[in-house]
């Protein structure tokens, strides 16, 4: 029989063993963690992202890391796909805002749960709590050392994820594996992490959400990227879906170099002309009572005093003695609330690694190294890396199910 080894049992790893398994290969899947598909168990704040259901063309859209190399993968193994499979293994799904795609239960847990039965259910030798120290090659196949013993295969498929979440076993091993084997890996950069800030007042409205904002970049002027949609001030600085798209572009444009300037428009829908005619209504409404007071309407409670400070106003100063200067200082601080990004928070806190074993020294259709014949990738651990939103655990299905597809068939008869 055909030999399969696969290094982590992460989404990347489970499908790939399925998938080989499914193939007619025997599967030796090696997790150094007591369970399966332990880093699942984050995604989507604990429900499980699966996936997203728009056309797969727009997956690649949203990949900045090397979403081309993804096209065959996508092509070969769709999110219809991986919605079918899950149903048909009794998985009910819903759809939520922006297509993405959870369990009807919310549950990452049944998810994993589910994941570990199947592997069982195709007879995959699943080696828990057992990590892979070294992984070497000779004409014959593959040798792979653990603390408890050394396995032989035909092929070896590493889906180890990136450095990202440590605690959930991503440490890095498999690049080390693949340096090991011939392979470079590229600069790893955290992505789809929050900024760290250097003013105090930001610390000062931790935990406070904006909705509906448009946040955008600036260096030097010149405005660099901009999202819309909600944010979270932090005790270090600001996070939220909108900072977590804005540090996937960080991720990947490595000119672009901290300190910069994070603007806030607090009022995108409308106009200066416009906000300005709201504000003008609200001062006429409380034109006794001090600026503070008059900007409750418009406003969270413990960002009025921010704004004003930044636009130059005193906040007890009565709203009737409010020159036109300054209330138009006021709209435009409204719409470019303004503070310092000094950094990215420590790449271990970072949803996904962005860089990784490069992508050129491998098939994009089968997922075999260039290098090494008969060595595979797939997930994380390869540079790669999306936006939020479903698009990383599909990558990570997709390419397992190729590796693992192609392995099995490669995999030389022991």
């Amino acid at each position: 029989m055909k030999r399969v080894i696969v290094i982590g049992a992460g989404a990347a790893g489970i499908f790939a063993a399925l998938a080989a398994a499914e193939q007619g290969a025997d599967v030796l899947l090696f997790e150094k963690n007591d369970i399966v598909g332990k880093k699942m168990g984050i995604t989507g704040k604990g429900r499980c992202n699966l996936t997203n259901t728009c056309p797969m063309a727009d997956f690649i859209a949203r990949t900045p890391g090397h979403g081309k190399f993804l096209f065959s993968a996508y092509q070969a193994y769709t999110n219809e796909d991986l919605l079918n499979q899950v149903h048909a293994w009794g998985l009910a799904t819903k759809e939520e805002r922006g297509g993405r795609v959870f369990p009807q239960s919310d549950s990452a847990i049944e998810v994993r749960k589910l994941l570990y039965h199947r592997l069982q259910a195709a007879k995959v030798d699943l080696h828990l709590q057992e990590p892979v120290r070294a992984v070497h090659h000779a004409a014959s196949g593959f040798t792979v050392q653990t603390g408890r013993g050394t396995y032989e295969a035909g092929a070896c498929i590493i889906t180890t994820g990136g450095v990202s979440y440590p605690v959930t076993g991503s440490s890095g091993d498999g690049y080390e594996f693949a340096k090991a084997l011939g392979h470079t890996v590229t600069e790893l950069r955290p992505s789809l992490i929050a900024f760290t800030a250097s003013d105090a007042w930001v610390r000062d409205l931790a935990g406070l959400a904006l909705r509906n904002v448009d946040v955008s970049l600036w260096k030097q002027g010149k405005k660099l990227a901009s999202q819309f949609g909600e944010m979270l001030f932090t005790h270090t600085g600001v996070s939220g879906p909108v900072i977590l798209m804005l540090s996937s572009a960080v991720a990947h444009k490595p000119k672009w170099t901290f300190p910069m300037q994070l603007r806030i428009n607090l009022k995108p829908a409308l106009t200066a002309d416009a906000l300005d005619a709201r504000v003008q209504r609200d001062f006429q409404k409380y034109l006794r009572k001090q600026v503070d007071n008059a900007l409750k309407e418009l406003l969270p409670q413990h960002l009025i005093p921010v704004v004003l400070d930044q636009a130059g106003i005193a906040k007890e100063t009565p709203v009737n003695q409010i020159t036109r200067i300054q209330r138009q200082d006021l709209v435009t601080v409204l719409q470019a609330l303004s503070l310092t990004l000094t950094g990215t928070r420590p790449i271990a806190e970072a949803i996904v690694t962005a860089g990784g074993v490069s992508v050129r020294e491998i098939n994009p259709k089968t997922m075999e190294s260039k290098c090494v014949e008969g060595l595979y990738f797939a997930g994380e651990v390869m540079d790669i890396d999306a936006f939020t939103g479903g698009y990383n655990l599909q990558a990570a299905f997709s390419t397992g199910v190729v590796a693992g597809r192609a392995a099995a068939a490669e995999a030389k008869e022991e």
